[in-house]
């Protein structure tokens, strides 16, 4: 059966947990040795003023496999940097705790941060638990926000897959606010175990951004601008088999005169 990915980007990174800083172009793919990593995500809408910031939403597509087809590490974090055009606001936003989503379903955690909700999606997982063939499961997948702590702000991500029995799986995402040069954006995902480490997530779509009012002004938890025609993203996945995979990601966008 086939395979890839819940995460995290962002995202990563897409996250990659937020791998997505632009609008949608042709996909990127990286491979190191016999595992290859493909982002297909984006900034969208893809004209955007030159030197304003408006609402936007982050597509997070992405897919982890294997040449030869057999069962890929774990990822085990995401750090990414993404362009300065690109940035979070959460603040005014509900938050959740993560306590309050840990151990329940996709509609039992929407119920318990309703108003904390920022994105909404379906990952995949592929298990291969010793001396059985792999098998994979697809979930939902739900993005609330964690809340706003000096520059940093946190994100949870809850997907719900059968690995085999029910399972909610939490993600935990830092964005952080940083002058670094073209980029802006620090992402950095810490991906739990699943199956007890036997589960690789290899398929992963989400979408990323809300409005919301705060103060009576409407506000947007993701904005972006296009002054330069393109937007930047750059980052590093590490699995759990030691592995790692570096990327860089130029996308283009179009500045609306």
């Amino acid at each position: 059966m086939r395979k890839q990915l819940i995460r995290i980007t962002v995202v990563a990174a897409g996250l990659t947990l937020l791998v997505a800083a632009a609008a949608l172009a042709q996909p990127k793919v990286v491979k190191v040795g016999n595992l290859f990593f493909k982002d297909d995500g984006g900034i969208s809408p893809s004209r955007l003023p030159r030197h304003e910031q408006a609402p936007a939403s982050a597509i997070i597509k992405d897919e982890i496999g294997t040449l030869d087809g057999s069962h890929p590490p774990a990822i085990e974090s995401v750090i990414a940097y993404f362009d300065k055009s690109i940035e979070v606001n959460a603040k005014g936003l509900p938050t959740c705790k993560k306590a309050r989503i840990v151990a329940r379903s996709t509609a039992s955690a929407k119920q318990a941060c309703p108003q904390a909700i920022v994105g909404s999606g379906e990952g995949e997982v592929e298990v291969a638990f010793p001396e059985q063939a792999p098998f994979s499961a697809k979930g939902p997948i739900v993005l609330f926000n964690g809340g706003v702590h000096g520059d940093t702000t946190l994100l949870l991500i809850h997907a719900y897959v059968a690995v085999p029995a029910p399972t909610a799986v939490i993600a935990t995402v830092e964005i952080t606010r940083v002058h670094r040069g073209p980029f802006g954006l620090h992402v950095v995902a810490e991906i739990p175990k699943i199956a007890g480490g036997f589960g690789s997530p290899i398929n992963n779509k989400i979408t990323l951004g809300r409005t919301f009012t705060y103060k009576g002004k409407k506000q947007s938890y993701l904005t972006a601008s296009c002054p330069t025609g393109h937007y930047l993203a750059e980052g590093k996945i590490q699995f759990f088999d030691n592995t790692l995979l570096k990327l860089s990601h130029t996308l283009p966008c179009t500045p609306a005169e």
